[in-house]
């Protein structure tokens, strides 16, 4: 929580929190650690491939620790006495990189899922063996690059790069299968989504294009092949109200360990909460990273990009339309072909599954996700539209109303919108809370030179990391 929160005390200005934070982390902060830590991003509540138990809640090592010291370190000049970044957050994130080197010790180079810190082992998913998923071992790159940039050193750069080789290498498609085989590389006849286990992998196309100032213009035409394909795949629109989101493909035959994706696919109407990042994403890249913000001059796939993200963010604000004003884990859209059971019962756009139940499912959760103000913060910086703080005002409020816990902190609700029961707490409040969420939308009211699109990239987990000309030569291009 500390470290991944402390560019968030930075930011607004909090300098008490702030010197309190880093001495913890100069004197307490330690990764001779046992036991099983994620070496990267996976999404919460993480569910598996043949099941719906979440794993257990282990650290996000990369995306929040990794990600949170080399922001710390970037942004530190401006709280140090002689305007130089602190070493100490470099000197921490070297020695976190060093330790995470041994995950990608496999014989295809794909990272395995978990870290033993302190004996510098990988460790496999013992619920998925012998598999790795696709937003993993493609979102970690922005750090190991950073890193690599700081040091000089080329080993984390190197070894993240290895991994982007491999997935354009082995992808037939331009839209990604959720899981890969650690051991031979290979994607595995699996989900395509833009939720769990697939997200990141296509915003860190955009963004490691935009990190090192264009100079690997083959992670633009991946994106721009991604976005295409999502366009003409993925989108739907509901009968009734014409909200426009994005489904998943979901193979057909169930999941065999080993086959190669194939075969044909369902189209299924579900959209997770994760999903709302992607109508910001699609903003950010029809602009080139804030860089051409007339709307005249851009391109016809510029224009359709443009157009979709402000009608994603739209769908993801009408998800909100609930008794608290917070949108489910996971929603269900309607379309032409639904089935009688849903035509009868469900609302005309969109609905939580599985509510009939004694309990509220977990698709009814809010669990404090910033997927959604990140996308309007990206929105209103690009636009300038008004209506873009109005919608972030209206989610501070609910989460306000709702989410604070009277003794201190936020804590996640279990069901958005039961009109018949009191607001029920999970009390269980998500680091992502301090360091995405309230960062997002702090940044959505504060001035455009503050953080500027232009200058800076933010990773997966909200750390804003500048964009460099890199002085290690690229060699994905």
């Amino acid at each position: 929580m500390i470290v991944d929160s402390i560019d968030s005390m930075m930011i607004m200005g909090l300098d008490e929190e702030y010197e309190r934070a880093r001495n913890w982390i100069a004197t307490k902060l330690s990764f001779e650690r046992e036991g099983k830590h994620s070496t990267f991003e996976v999404s919460t509540p993480r569910q598996k491939l043949r099941g719906k138990e979440p794993y257990p809640p282990y650290t996000k090592t990369t995306i929040r620790v990794l990600g949170g010291l080399l922001s710390a370190y970037h942004l530190s000049s401006s709280h140090s006495p002689n305007g130089e970044p602190d070493p100490i957050f470099l000197e921490k994130a070297v020695d976190l990189g060093d330790r995470l080197l041994s995950a990608f010790e496999t014989p295809s180079g794909l990272p395995l899922s978990m870290v033993n810190l302190a004996k510098r082992e990988g460790i496999a998913d013992p619920d998925n063996p012998g598999l790795v998923s696709t937003a993993e071992v493609s979102t970690l790159q922005l750090e190991l690059r950073y890193l690599s940039e700081l040091t000089g050193d080329e080993i984390y750069w190197r070894t993240g790069e290895k991994v982007m080789h491999l997935i354009r290498n082995t992808l037939k498609t331009p839209l990604a299968p959720v899981f890969l085989s650690s051991r031979h590389g290979h994607f595995v006849r699996s989900d395509i989504r833009l939720g769990s286990r697939g997200d990141s992998f296509y915003e860190y196309l955009l963004k490691q294009y935009l990190q090192t100032g264009r100079a690997e213009p083959a992670f633009k035409d991946m994106y721009d092949s991604a976005m295409a394909a999502i366009q003409e795949n993925l989108v739907q629109t509901t009968p009734s109200g014409r909200l426009v989101f994005t489904s998943e493909l979901q193979p057909l035959g169930g999941y065999e360990a080993g086959q190669e994706e194939n075969g044909n696919w369902r189209r299924v109407p579900k959209q997770d909460h994760l999903v709302c990042f992607l109508g910001g994403s699609l903003m950010l890249g029809a602009t080139d990273g804030g860089n051409q913000l007339n709307r005249k001059l851009f391109s016809d796939a510029d224009k359709a990009n443009w157009k979709l993200g402000e009608e994603l963010i739209k769908t993801c604000m009408e998800t909100h339309n609930t008794k608290t004003g917070l949108s489910p884990e996971i929603a269900m859209f309607r379309t032409p072909n639904d089935p009688e059971w849903v035509v009868q019962n469900a609302p005309s756009d969109w609905y939580i599954k599985g509510l009939r139940g004694h309990k509220p499912p977990l698709d009814a959760r809010y669990i404090l996700r910033p997927e959604t103000v990140e996308s309007l913060f990206i929105a209103y910086r690009l636009s300038g539209d008004q209506k873009y703080r109005n919608w972030g005002w209206q989610i501070f409020q609910a989460i306000e109303k709702h989410c604070k816990v009277p003794t201190g902190g936020y804590s996640g609700v279990v069901h958005v919108d039961d009109p018949t029961a009191d607001v029920e707490l999970d009390d269980r409040m998500e680091t992502f809370m301090m360091s995405e969420t309230l960062k997002y939308l702090y940044l959505l009211f504060s001035d455009g030179n503050v953080l500027p699109l232009t200058d800076i990239v933010f990773n997966t987990e909200a750390h804003p990391l500048p964009v460099f000309n890199p002085t290690i030569e690229p060699n994905f291009k």
